[in-house]
């Protein structure tokens, strides 16, 4: 992503998508990855004795703070997609939350999904006005449409949630009245027989089913809506002419428009899209966290979302992946507090000295040199403590989300007009 607006490059010869060779990985060396992750959290659990980093509540947990990380996430992989950055998905998430809480308690929790996804799309077409049709710099539209929202909602949540029925009910000028619950799923005889397993304490094993047993247990319909949009989004936007013509706005919008692509219909539909799947994030928060809308409650969740974005690689498999990461760190601070945030820090050690050995062998010898010696500070800060401070706990998922965005910084790969101005007839 860029603040400053910049023409968009001349049209350049066709090539062959070669993404996914550059910067994707085998499905054997995404299971190597999976198993080596398994294998070294497990190792830590035992040495540490705390259970609870791989427990069903725990996973659980994590899940449903990582879901509207996750569709904020993939908003921003739309949008970004076809070219247009998107700093306000924290204004359209907003957005999802009052919807979502204003038509749900009036009317049940299913409509007022629905009218969390319209405020959201709301948000979306007005970020595409201003940045497709006028040409208003990324950044900037952004930021107005976050200000914008909180400062709607604020007034509207005085207007209709402090007096009268919504009142009755126990709203007030910064929350709405309680909503109605959607339904859970848990899986039959498989949730028993996982959380059996688990109480063994058994290593890995244990590990294993306490990890699935968080994903089959008490999910919400919204959890697995949000699965089922990662898979659907990844399938149309790269395995379809849809999804293809949609890419190349991003990638460079005058040869596409020379190829008979209508550059602006696939932007404008691609921000109303993200900014459906933001306002969706906002309803998840409002009906499905806390049954209710609160001011403020999407608590910067949009801006984790592009972080996880990026740290995906603008990709759906490893957005997903950033945002079950920074689920897992939230859940962490949440549920468990100093005791399990110190068991990280030897987490934290090994993945440094790993580090520090590619980079040394890759001759990169001053970043692996800062790597061991943070490494070394980090054991010593955990050889001599029993629990990491309160202070620290609560600062955990925004710390996660720079340590991640750090080393992940040299392999990212953005859309390459992504931000950049475009005008019909640019190439002619």
């Amino acid at each position: 992503m860029t603040a400053t607006m910049t023409d968009t490059p001349p049209p350049a010869a066709p090539k062959a998508d070669t993404e996914r060779g550059r910067s994707g990985r085998s499905t054997g060396q995404i299971l190597m990855i999976v198993a080596g992750a398994l294998l070294l959290v497990a190792a830590v659990r035992v040495i540490t004795g705390s259970d609870q980093l791989t427990s069903e509540g725990q996973v659980s947990a994590a899940l449903g703070l990582a879901v509207p990380i996750g569709l904020a996430g993939l908003a921003g992989l739309w949008s970004e997609r076809s070219g247009v950055v998107n700093i306000g998905l924290e204004g359209m998430m907003i957005l999802g939350t009052f919807g979502a809480g204003w038509i749900g308690w009036q009317s049940n929790p299913w409509l007022g999904l629905l009218c969390g996804v319209g405020f959201g799309v709301l948000g979306g077409l007005v970020h595409a006005v201003a940045t497709i049709t006028f040409g208003v710099d990324h950044i900037i539209s952004g930021v107005a449409v976050n200000l914008l929202a909180l400062g709607t909602t604020q007034y509207l949540a005085k207007l209709f949630f402090s007096e009268g029925k919504a009142a009755d009910a126990g709203g007030n000028p910064k929350q709405s009245p309680p909503v109605d619950s959607l339904p859970n799923i848990d899986v039959p005889g498989l949730s028993d027989g996982l959380k059996s397993l688990e109480n063994h304490h058994w290593f890995l094993i244990s590990d294993i089913a306490g990890i699935l047993g968080g994903l089959v247990t008490d999910l919400s319909v919204v959890t697995l809506f949000a699965m089922l949009l990662f898979v659907g989004s990844w399938w149309l936007l790269w395995r379809t002419p849809f999804g293809l013509r949609l890419r190349s706005c991003g990638e460079n919008p005058i040869a596409a428009e020379s190829l008979g692509v209508n550059v602006y219909k696939y932007k404008y539909v691609a921000v109303a899209v993200s900014g459906g799947l933001a306002g969706l994030g906002g309803a998840f928060l409002a009906l499905v966290t806390s049954h209710t809308y609160l001011e403020n409650q999407t608590g910067g969740r949009g801006y984790i979302g592009l972080a996880a974005m990026i740290f995906g690689n603008w990709r759906p498999g490893g957005l997903a992946m950033g945002a079950g990461l920074f689920g897992y760190s939230d859940a962490l601070q949440l549920r468990n507090g100093g005791d399990t945030v110190h068991a990280l820090l030897l987490l934290l050690v090994v993945l440094l000295m790993g580090l520090a050995g590619w980079k040394l062998y890759k001759k990169a010898h001053w970043q692996g040199g800062i790597s061991l010696m943070v490494a070394a500070l980090v054991l010593v800060w955990y050889l001599v403590t029993d629990e990491v401070p309160s202070d620290f706990v609560g600062a955990t998922p925004y710390v996660v989300t720079l340590l991640v965005l750090s080393l992940s910084a040299q392999r990212l790969r953005m859309p390459k007009a992504d931000g950049m101005r475009y005008r019909k007839g640019q190439g002619k």
